[in-house]
């Protein structure tokens, strides 16, 4: 590897299947070149960078975000349900176990 080539890789996974791309490019390269190159949104079809976010080692990054050598580029599956949504649900139904339990 030269010094204007440097190593990233593109990771993104499923429930039940995952995939860890490595691809060695140009310095400068994107995320969003990085995404294309690796060859993973044929593998994954259901990809769509308008609606999946990504980042960089657990960090959110803009598509257009510069790569540097050893980055892994994480593209994020959208969120089946709303976090916050989801804590208060199983807060009440926590409660209600609690107060059947004592009653």
């Amino acid at each position: 590897m030269t010094e204007q080539r440097i190593k990233v890789e593109v990771a993104y996974a499923k429930q039940r299947e995952q995939a860890l791309l490595e691809i060695e490019a140009e310095r400068g390269i994107t995320v969003a070149q990085a995404i294309e190159r690796s060859g993973i949104l044929g593998r994954f079809p259901e990809i769509d960078l308008a609606v999946n976010k990504v980042g960089i080692h657990g960090k959110a990054a803009r598509l257009d975000q510069p790569l540097a050598s050893g980055d892994r580029v994480e593209i994020y599956r959208p969120l089946i349900a709303d976090p916050k949504a989801a804590r208060k649900r199983r807060a009440g139904e926590a409660r209600k176990e609690s107060r059947a339990a004592s009653a």
